[in-house]
This record gives structure tokens, C-alpha cells and sequence, in this order.
């Protein structure tokens, strides 16, 4: 959630989309392959909470569970992933596994990739699906990864490649960070904007709001299984933190590249549904999605803006408005966010009527698995 700051810092916008066709032979496995189903997901505090609490709480379990861990893989991160494994295995749920190269992306080289596919491999062997999404936010500036195109793009290849020999129970994720506000200048990891190489897509010799924000990073059909991207209403207008419900078609705007708010016009932000799930035939994921209340703050209820949050996201219509949408997690986490310099709370079902409200979303959703 880290892009939310750093889209503040420039309110500029990316025009300009890849037109190269999808390789032969990638149809995807999308809410189509899946008889038309889209996953539901969660995204646990995981040390406070558990799949067993949260699915009481909601009166159903969920497809998938989210973790995060560094790669390469160290001892602590792997022990709390496997406790998120075990609890997956238990309950029948799959796992998308965020993996973050904080030390770089020469870090991840044939050994941590292949210690890495060995501990996947185990994990499928045990009858526990993984998404692996890798290096995620990847066009943002905020991340050791971040703005090196060509190094992430290799560095994709080679972890996907490995992948899928040696662990076929795994798929591999791409999940840009929704572009925004890009190319998110001011962050400490961002390109330098004179000498933009390959990011130069529309050819002027400098990076700017008009060069496409999510082209340059995209590994390559062979490699990516599905495609994601995290999506949150903070609000309407920066600076956020005021509670206010979302705007209509928020998020199927911002999936397709037709936002506007009441300040900013993103409408030249690359139609990310289409390019990428729909015309390479890749199932699509909201990888993480939730809507902000921030207790003792004012403005509209929390159960309004929520359940204006959900309505969208598991709105029936999305069959065919969105017809590659094929995941969507919630962030059920109560924490402190910079962003807004205070607590945030953007869970669902910490309120038993809450939680109500988001079941019967999901169940009128008549996709929901």
C-alpha cells in the first residue's frame, strides 16, 4: 500500500499501451476455466488472527489465504509461512505467497531460486496450491526492486522458469502496482527520469506521466500464470483520511483505465483488465483490496463506506464487465497507516454485523468460491 504516498507525489498520469499479441497457446486459467467462479481471499493479521477465527466469523472458509515473506528464503520467514501453509492445508485453501527481494534482485540467484522451489515443491506435495506472487509493485518506486525493467524482467523469468519445472502445484503471479500517479517520482528507488532506457515507451527520451506504467515490466506470457494488482479506496481525494464512501465504478474504472475523480482525470492510465487479462488470457486477481475507515474521524458510517466497497467488488455485473476477474482478497487488518498518520481499520468482519453485511455480498455475488 506503500504506492498510495508516493501517488500523491505526482498526480500525472501514463498513456500508452503494449500492442504486442499473447504468445499461441495461453488461454489461462480465469473465472471462465474455473466455470465461471471467482475466488475469495483474505489477508490475516497472522499474529492475532487465524483462518479458523476469521472463517467462524464470516460462516465460510475462504479459497485463498495471504503471506508475505523475503527472498531469499530466511528461517523466520519460513517458519510463519508454514504455519499459514498448515492452516491452509487444514481448512482446504490455497496460498498466495507474496515473496519480497529486499536485498535486491541479484539476491535471488540459482540457489535461493532453487532452495526456493524445493520449499514449494514441499508445500504442493502436500496437497497446498501456492500463487507466487514475485517482487510485487514492481513499476513503483518504493521498493529495492522497483523501476529496473530489464533485472526484474530476467530476474521474473528465471524464478518462473524454475517454477514451473520443479514445483507445477505453483502459478506464478505478476502484480504491478496500479500505475496511477506514475512514474511515482520522489520515491527511493525511482529511475532517473533524463535517462529513462526501456521505460522511454512513447520514444521522447525522457519519463514522464506519458509513457506506459505496466508494458515494460511484464515478463512474458510463457512466464506469468496470472495477472493482479492491489486496490484500496482511501478515499476520493489526497490527502486521504477523511471517510468517504466510494465513488460509483470506482474499481472497475481503475481496472480498466477510466478513473475520475472530482480532482484527477486517470483516464489515460493503460486499460489493465483488457491488455492484460483479457487479451492475453490471463486470470486476473485483486490481490489485496479494502476500503478505509479510520475510527473517531467523522464523515460516513463505516458500514456505508464498506459495504459500498464490497457491493463493487462482488457486484454480479462483473461477469461481464470484468469477465477475467477471477480472485479478489480482503484486507482484514486494523493498523496504523502513514498515509493518513493514524489507525486505520479496513476489516470486514471484526463487527458481527459487518460481517453479515459481507457475506450476503459474497453470496449475492453467485460467484463467490
Amino acid at each position: 500500500m506503500v504506492l498510495v504516498a508516493l501517488a500523491a507525489l505526482a498526480l500525472r498520469l501514463d498513456v500508452g499501451a503494449r500492442t504486442d499479441e499473447p504468445a499461441a497457446g495461453t488461454a489461462g486459467t480465469g473465472a471462465a476455466a474455473r466455470g465461471g467462479d471467482v475466488l475469495t481471499g483474505v489477508s490475516l493479521d497472522w499474529s492475532t488472527d487465524s483462518l479458523a477465527a476469521y472463517s467462524e466469523r464470516l460462516g465460510r472458509t475462504p479459497a485463498v489465504v495471504v503471506t508475505f515473506a523475503e527472498v531469499p528464503l530466511r528461517a523466520e520467514d519460513l517458519a510463519a509461512v508454514q504455519g499459514v501453509v498448515d492452516q491452509a492445508a487444514e481448512a482446504g485453501s490455497s496460498v498466495l505467497l507474496t515473496l519480497e527481494p529486499n536485498a535486491g534482485l541479484a539476491a535471488v540467484d540459482e540457489t535461493a531460486t532453487a532452495d526456493l522451489v524445493a520449499q514449494l515443491r514441499a508445500w504442493n506435495d502436500a496437497g497446498v496450491e501456492v500463487f507466487l506472487r514475485y517482487a510485487h509493485e514492481m513499476n513503483g518506486s518504493w521498493y529495492p526492486w522497483g523501476q529496473q525493467p530489464e533485472a526484474y524482467v530476467a530476474s521474473f523469468r528465471q524464478v518462473a522458469a524454475a517454477v514451473h519445472a520443479g514445483a507445477p502445484g505453483t502459478q506464478m503471479m505478476w502484480a504491478p502496482s496500479y500505475a496511477g500517479g506514475y512514474p511515482f517520482l520522489g520515491g527511493g528507488y525511482h529511475a532517473d527520469p533524463a535517462a529513462p532506457g526501456v521505460l522511454d515507451t512513447d520514444g521522447d527520451g525522457v519519463l514522464t506521466e506519458l509513457d506506459d506504467g505496466y508494458a515494460p515490466f511484464y515478463p512474458g506470457d510463457d512466464a506469468v500464470d496470472w495477472v493482479g494488482m492491489s486496490l484500496y479506496h482511501w478515499g476520493e481525494d489526497y490527502p486521504w483520511g477523511e471517510n468517504e464512501v466510494p465513488a460509483p465504478d470506482k474499481l472497475v474504472d481503475q481496472l480498466s483505465g477510466t478513473y475520475v475523480s472530482t480532482t484527477r482525470d486517470e483516464r489515460v492510465v493503460p486499460d489493465f483488465h483488457g491488455e492484460y487479462g483479457v487479451a492475453r488470457g490471463k486470470p486476473l486477481a485483486v490481490t489485496e483490496t479494502a476500503a478505509l475507515y479510520v475510527p473517531g474521524a467523522g464523515g460516513a458510517p463505516e458500514a456505508e463506506i464498506k459495504a459500498a466497497w464490497w457491493d463493487q467488488v462482488w457486484d454480479p455485473a462483473l461477469a461481464e464487465r470484468l469477465p477475467a476477474l477471477a480472485m479478489v482478497s480482503w484486507f482484514e487488518w486494523a493498523k496504523t497507516e502513514p498515509e493518513v498518520a493514524g489507525q486505520v481499520d479496513w476489516r470486514a468482519t471484526a463487527d458481527p454485523s459487518l460481517a453479515q453485511s459481507y457475506a450476503a455480498a459474497l453470496d449475492r455475488s453467485g460467484r463467490a468460491r
